[in-house]
This record gives structure tokens, C-alpha cells and sequence, in this order.
């Protein structure tokens, strides 16, 4: 199977490929802004085999691609905003060139990764197959505009119903190798354990589901294995984790200090007390998650920290 990757540099890209270079029988063609950086990952990781890394310069219709995985865009809420407006140009720059491959590549799929924050402010509950996406449009501001550049990548997808695009929303994800500095409660978290210092936490509740890099990989082969189809997948692990729960947890295993605090700052995409999905839809594609949130995270705090 051929692979293009776009946006090799982020690291939920990095987590995936590492564990798609185990197979020997999938070649792999990454595209980056800097793709001397990703040699350089690449070859601390391997032998450079059946991989080939270029810029974006080099993404033409010309080349034969099995799938398209669009790994564009941002991922920490510092990040998120610190882009401001910018990420509704960005996202649609790289998902116009993905569109315009399979548009004259018909057989190739194309998997997009979209965020949970397409729904927009509707985490009061959980959300499910039959949520709404919901945008203050009268009093849009800039922790908007994230989600809405996911939603708008959606609806042209859906728009183009005879190409195989799979929009595939992260909600949360966690791994040993996240970037400490995202500015997120679990990055804090891992900072305060690794530095042994207190962690000051908002008072408010909230339930997060957080997907590993196993059960990513796993979703985005199932998408591989099936026929080709238009529509959107909510990612899930086998079970979400509430705030209290893994605080608790987290001084028991690893002697994390935290207190709470009272509820002052924004979040870069919304206040959201229930960020996560029960539509299951995956699973019609065999998705059958291995590990739960708490699971994830416990796995990834042991390999970095060894506790």
C-alpha cells in the first residue's frame, strides 16, 4: 500500500508512522513544511526504506497514492491560539490539495483529521449521531475559529459524496510523546510530576476521552481494510476518565500535588465539560478499542518517567 502523509512534523503524525514502519510491505511518502527535520527524526528512528520525505512542493496528482492521511493542522491549545484566524487559511490550503488529488485519483482514499471541536459548543453532554453542530454566529470569537475550519473541511467532504473521504475527529489524544509545553490540564499534569511540583487546576468539572496511539492506529486501518465510503468517525478509547477521577489516581500512582482553583482562564477552543463522543460508529468498520483513557495515560507517564 502506498501512503502519502501530510504534515509529518506534528506529533500525532510522528506516533503513527512509527508504528506504520514496521510493516515493510507499505511505502510511505512524507510531505512536510521542513523536511529536512523529518529525515533527520526518521533516520534516528531506522534504515530509510521504502520512505520517501519532501516538501510540499513535491505533492503532485502525477504521483500514485493508495491513501492521503492530512495530518495538517494544530493540536495544542497554546498553538490553537497563538494561530488565531490563520488556521481557517491553513487547513484549507492543504485539504484543497489532498481534494484536488482524488479528485482526478478517484480510487484513492483520503482520511482527514478533524477535531472534536467541529461540533462547535455543544459539550453540555456528551455528543452522538445525532448532535448538532452549534456556533454562536452573531458572537463568533477566536476560540471559534478552529472548529470552524474543521467543520467547513467537513461539509466540502460531505459535498463531494462519490470520493472516499473519511473526516476522523480527535477529541483527545495521549501519548509519551506529547509535547509538554501544550498548555493542556494533562500536559500540566505530567509537568507537575516530572518536576514534583504543585499543580493548580480549575475547580470545574469536566470527562475527557482520551485515544492512545495503538487504538489511532488500529481506527485508521480499519478505515484501510474497508470499502471506500464518504462520512465522519468519532474516535473513542474503551472508556473516558472524568477530572476528579484521574487527579485521584494520579497522586495515588505517581504522588501528584494539585489543588483546585477557581474556574478564571479560556479554553482555546471553548469551555467543553463533556468532550467526548458515544457515537460508536466506528465499530462498523471493526473498531474494537484496547485501552481505556486511564490506561493510556498511565501506560504513557511509566515510559517517560519509568515510575
Amino acid at each position: 500500500m502506498r501512503i502519502a502523509i501530510l504534515g509529518a512534523t506534528s506529533q500525532i503524525a510522528k506516533d503513527y508512522i512509527k508504528l506504520q514502519l514496521s510493516f515493510d510491505y507499505q511505502l510511505l511518502h512524507l510531505f512536510a513544511r521542513r523536511p529536512d527535520d523529518v529525515k533527520k527524526w526518521v533516520k534516528g528512528l531506522c534504515e530509510i526504506k521504502n520512505c520517501f520525505i519532501d516538501d510540499f512542493s513535491k505533492f503532485t496528482k502525477d504521483l500514485k497514492f493508495d491513501v492521503i492521511l492530512n495530518f495538517v493542522g494544530v493540536g495544542s491549545p497554546i498553538k490553537i491560539i497563538n494561530m488565531a484566524e490563520s488556521i481557517l487559511d491553513t487547513t484549507y490550503k492543504y485539504d484543497e490539495m489532498a481534494i484536488n488529488y482524488v479528485k482526478e485519483n478517484k480510487d484513492c482514499k483520503y482520511i482527514f483529521l478533524s477535531s472534536g471541536a467541529a461540533y462547535g459548543s455543544n459539550f453540555d453532554n456528551p455528543v452522538d449521531q445525532n448532535s448538532k453542530a452549534r456556533f454562536s454566529i452573531n458572537n463568533l470569537e477566536a476560540q471559534d475559529w478552529y472548529g470552524i475550519s474543521k467543520f467547513n473541511a467537513e461539509c466540502r467532504h460531505r459535498s463531494l459524496g462519490h470520493l472516499g473521504i473519511v473526516d476522523l475527529r480527535i477529541f483527545n489524544y495521549f501519548s509519551h510523546s506529547l509535547d509538554l509545553k501544550a498548555g493542556s490540564l494533562i500536559t500540566d499534569l505530567m509537568c507537575a510530576i516530572k518536576d514534583n511540583k504543585m499543580l493548580e487546576t480549575a475547580d470545574d468539572e469536566m470527562v475527557r476521552d482520551y485515544i492512545g496511539a495503538e487504538d489511532f492506529f488500529q481506527i485508521i486501518q480499519c478505515i484501510f481494510n474497508a470499502p471506500k465510503i464518504n462520512t465522519a468517525l468519532d474516535c473513542y478509547s474503551k472508556e473516558p476518565i472524568d477530572k476528579k477521577s484521574l487527579l485521584e489516581v494520579m497522586e495515588e500512582r505517581f504522588e501528584l500535588q494539585y489543588k483546585t482553583i477557581q474556574s478564571r482562564t479560556l479554553n482555546a477552543t471553548g469551555k467543553k465539560p463533556n468532550y467526548y463522543s458515544i457515537n460508536k460508529k466506528a465499530k462498523e468498520l471493526g473498531y474494537e478499542p484496547k485501552y481505556t483513557s486511564l490506561e493510556n495515560i498511565i501506560g504513557g507517564i511509566q515510559k517517560i518517567y519509568g515510575k
